[in-house]
């Protein structure tokens, strides 16, 4: 079966991902070691990656065994909710090192086993990396830079697939915590589901091999 690496796959939507690519490819499930993470992976019967991309100097040696990839989806996050004023430089220092500087380490050096594979990349960018977002400076500074960077690898590499999601707001913990900082009730039912942006995003790696979806938009209804 073709290769998968999940980042952020302990729970969310990084495990909804591997639950909807999981009958297809066999999954890298990469994320800071956890009991979480562990769980998913014996449920699928996936493999474990502790990669931490807040340490890029880390990664080459834990994804050196990798000579081959045909899906790396980036879906590790990080927000701090907060407008400009209310912000400070170490959380901005944080939310690009793990948003931002984690994901384009990783790709650098995964680039020769996803080119050996004819791969895909797919970045779980957000609505606020198209329309910067109130009260979520330094998380919507780093969508946009996401999507500048993988606009330049769609680019640079053309033998590559590079598809970046902008879901709308999503029923997550993150969420959650953006709701309580608006001063709001959280529903879920508000918002999109993990499981429909997962199928989302899978529709996209699944898509016939003459296609290359660069952008898709989701919103919940």
């Amino acid at each position: 079966m073709p290769t998968a690496m999940i980042t952020g796959a302990s729970g969310g939507l990084g495990a909804a991902l591997a639950d909807a690519l999981a009958p297809t490819h066999t999954l890298f499930l990469a994320g800071r070691p956890s009991e979480r993470l562990d769980a998913v992976a014996e449920r699928l019967g996936a493999t474990t990656w502790p990669l931490d991309l807040a340490d890029p100097d880390a990664i080459p040696a834990v994804v050196e065994p990798i000579v081959e990839l045909d899906v790396l989806i980036h879906n590790a996050g990080v927000a701090y909710p907060g407008r400009v004023a209310e912000t400070t430089v170490d959380q901005w220092r944080s939310t690009m090192a793990v948003n931002v500087i984690g994901a384009v380490a990783l790709t650098l050096e995964l680039l020769p086993a996803l080119r050996a594979a004819g791969g895909h990349v797919v970045f779980i960018n957000s609505g606020a990396g198209i329309n910067a977002s109130p009260g979520l400076a330094s998380y919507s500074a780093s969508k946009f830079a996401l999507r500048g960077f993988a606009d330049s690898l769609r680019a640079d590499e053309s033998s590559l697939r590079v598809t970046s999601v902008h879901p709308g707001r999503i029923a997550t913990a993150m969420q959650e915590d953006l709701v309580a900082y608006e001063g709001r009730e959280y529903d879920p039912g508000q918002y999109l589901s993990v499981q429909t942006v997962a199928q989302v995003t899978v529709d996209t790696v699944t898509a016939p091999p003459d296609a290359h979806i660069h952008e898709v938009i989701v919103r919940p209804r």
